[in-house]
């Protein structure tokens, strides 16, 4: 379908902000330009795309540190050149001290919310997790890279040591953060230095990080799961009343699992499986929507939007019920994927009126929305989409001294309340929207895509490939275009969509919630017949997508000065 026809069809219009990148020999995007370009580095350098991948990970710690840390999490997606699919689990854990009533939960609070008194579970030393993001990154370079940790850590060194310009993007977030910040030394003096939170432009330079960056990359993950980094987190814990030991860093196992596979209108699409929660609910959705002829329908008029609601309600009635550690507690992801489950619900769905949808558990894990996301193909065949987060913004919202590590706060994923599916259990790890997909059409990727966003994650990915697959986008439109999201009591509509179609929502019984953004910056690749490839980033993060083209000199080529 040509861009025009779906335009044709559309009732919410729009115009892309930025423009994708086209390559043969590789693409790399994420939500900072130096992190694309620490990819890219490794990539020009005859790296491959789990290379690069790691490069502009370890980049992004740098220059999204209100994003992603080496004490943090993440959840990434391999397909190699051979055409195996793998995640590789690297979600934080509760350390072996937690327990279901460690936390004092705020009396009255409503099933779904997790506060606890002094907000234990959210800021300071009391809500770090045990990390996995560290170890996960280590164990892809050297199961399927080709160069060495030193070699790809070399940008983020060079960017921590060097300093970089904070853009209003960082800038906004460190102020949005100050108040807990500034309650922590050594995250007060790096960002709210004399109180004052930095501004876009400012030169930030992460001296204690740097080192700690190269004791890694000489060391690598044992630097933290058992050496020196690791005994100033465990050092810092123990004085701050953490739970995080020594143990639980060295103990903390990376998983690989097998990706949930769904079907949609003969494409196939692959993201994580439990204990992360996208997967089943990706297949879940496409399931129902199968039903619809949501291409006739078009992108964002009443009747699609209606359905996309409804949808996105099901799949978070179901929700608590398909998430969770599977080590821990039973994931019936077969019923959820199944297409007659999806008939059975899709029979409820009432094309005129909005309604309410009844849920097995209706409590879910309150994720935090700072999340990054990135997405790496190579020349070769491989491609890599992760996606990484601490959690909250600035996660705990201190720095272990010395190191400039942020740590995570994850332990605010999980339910303070004894005897649910999302209570605290020694070595639980946290369920998890994160929605790394790759999506294949007559058994060659076409795309592959991820975005960060907390609970939005998984419904803005859908959205996603519903521009692509059904609406016939451009990638570039595909990740720029409006979104909603809803899981429940009202729907959040971004300011994108005109006022006659969140009239025409109103009427059907939804109550709209008008939002600047839903989700954050989605980052997604292409892939041509003729073996090129588009990279694209949307407007809501700050990223850039970076493609190599051009390649070596035809052979036998010299160049001669006449005589």
């Amino acid at each position: 379908m040509s861009t025009s026809t779906w335009r044709s069809r559309a009732g919410t219009p729009f115009t892309c902000e930025k423009q994708p990148a086209h390559g043969s020999a590789g693409v790399v995007v994420s939500n900072h330009p130096l992190a694309s370009a620490a990819g890219m580095e490794m990539l020009a350098a005859g790296g491959n795309a789990v290379d690069a991948a790691v490069a502009t990970q370890f980049a992004l710690t740098v220059v999204e540190p209100m994003m992603v840390g080496l004490v943090g999490g993440t959840t990434c997606h391999i397909r190699l050149a051979d055409g195996s699919h793998r995640v590789l689990d690297g979600m934080s854990a509760v350390p072996k001290a937690g327990r279901p009533d460690m936390y004092r939960p705020v009396k009255g609070a409503a099933p779904e919310v997790y506060d606890t008194e002094g907000r234990e579970n959210l800021v300071g030393a009391t809500s770090v997790a045990t990390p996995g993001s560290l170890r996960a990154w280590c164990q892809a370079l050297e199961r399927f890279g080709t160069m060495s940790l030193a070699d790809v850590m070399q940008p983020a060194i060079r960017h921590a040591a060097r300093g970089f310009a904070v853009t209003p993007y960082l800038a906004d977030c460190i102020r949005d953060a100050a108040a807990d910040l500034v309650e922590d030394k050594e995250a007060g003096a790096l960002l709210v230095p004399g109180g004052l939170p930095l501004q876009a432009g400012t030169r930030l330079v992460q001296s204690d990080y740097a080192e700690a960056l190269t004791l890694v990359s000489q060391q690598g993950e044992k630097a933290l799961h058992g050496g020196a980094l690791g005994d100033r987190l465990v050092e810092c814990m123990e004085k701050a009343g953490g739970f995080v030991a020594r143990a639980d860093l060295t103990d903390y196992p990376v998983a690989e699992r097998m990706p949930i596979r769904a079907h949609y209108r003969g494409w196939e699409i692959l993201g994580p499986p439990p204990p992360a929660a996208s997967g089943v609910h990706i297949a879940q959705m496409l399931n129902i929507l199968e039903g619809y002829d949501i291409s006739a329908l078009g992108f964002g008029t009443v009747e699609t939007l209606h359905l996309l609601a409804e949808v996105l309600k099901i799949a978070f009635a179901d929700r608590a019920e398909a998430s969770g550690d599977p080590d821990f507690v039973k994931v019936p992801v077969e019923r959820i994927v199944a297409k007659e489950y999806a008939d059975e619900r899709r029979t409820g769905i009432d094309r005129a009126r909005a309604r309410q949808w009844s849920s097995g558990l209706a409590r879910v894990a309150a994720e935090g929305a700072d999340t990054t996301h990135l997405t790496v193909a190579d020349g070769m065949g491989n491609v890599v989409c992760t996606t990484q987060t601490i959690n909250s913004l600035f996660g705990a919202r201190i720095i272990v001294p010395g190191t400039g590590m942020i740590p995570n706060n994850y332990m605010n994923n999980f339910d303070p309340r004894p005897g649910t599916a999302l209570s605290i259990a020694p070595g639980k790890r946290v369920t998890t929207s994160m929605s790394p997909l790759i999506a294949v059409k007559d058994g060659r990727v076409r795309f592959a895509l991820g975005l960060p966003g907390g609970r939005k994650i998984f419904p803005s990915a859908l959205q996603a490939l519903l521009n692509l697959i059904d609406h016939g986008m451009t990638l570039q439109e595909a990740v720029e275009a409006p979104r909603i999201w809803t899981e429940g009591p009202f729907v959040e509509v971004e300011h994108g969509f005109p006022e006659p179609i969140r009239q025409g929502l109103a009427a059907l019984g939804h109550t709209l919630k008008i939002m600047p953004t839903v989700a954050g910056g989605m980052n997604a690749i292409q892939f041509q017949d003729d073996g090129s490839m588009t990279g694209a980033a949307c407007w809501r993060a700050d990223g850039v997508a970076v493609a190599q083209g051009g390649g070596l000199a035809r052979a036998g080529v010299r160049f001669e000065l006449p005589g």
